[in-house]
């Protein structure tokens, strides 16, 4: 990888941020391998493997090449990139003057909600019964 700008630092930063993404780029270091052996060696399902692998392809990250075994099967091994992110206040500064402006509000606020109307609940009208009074002096 050469300069990122904006954007592709972004994208590669935001891949880096996950644990699981992280710990194969580090299982990867040590040479490439197929997706069954490295979801047992992580300790993962390959179908969260599967999703974690996608991502750090798009990133650029780590590549994918299928071949056939030979009992004929295909399997696809993945390998990691040779990448270098150098990070330091300059190369951020350079990188986020390329980052497109944000429109609008950065985080959109909930909604408030109203509170309920309670509809008026119409009450029968109750009788009173006279009250008796005692003798008045």
């Amino acid at each position: 990888m050469t300069q990122l700008d904006g954007p592709e630092l972004v994208l590669v930063l935001a891949t880096l941020a996950n644990p699981h993404r992280l710990r194969v780029v580090a299982a990867l270091a040590g040479g490439r391998n197929y997706v069954s052996q490295l979801a047992r060696e992580l300790g993962i399902s390959r179908a969260l493997l599967q999703v974690h692998l996608r991502k750090l392809e798009s990133a650029g990250l780590v590549e994918s090449r299928i071949e056939v075994s030979d009992d004929g099967k295909a399997m696809k091994f993945y390998e990691v990139t040779s990448f270098a992110v150098h990070l330091t206040p300059q190369a951020i500064a350079t990188a986020a003057r390329t980052l497109p402006a944000e429109k609008g509000p950065a985080k959109k606020e909930p909604a408030k909600k109203e509170p309920a109307k309670k509809e008026p609940v119409e009450k029968e009208p109750v009788e009173k019964e006279p009250v008796e009074k005692g003798p008045q002096p």
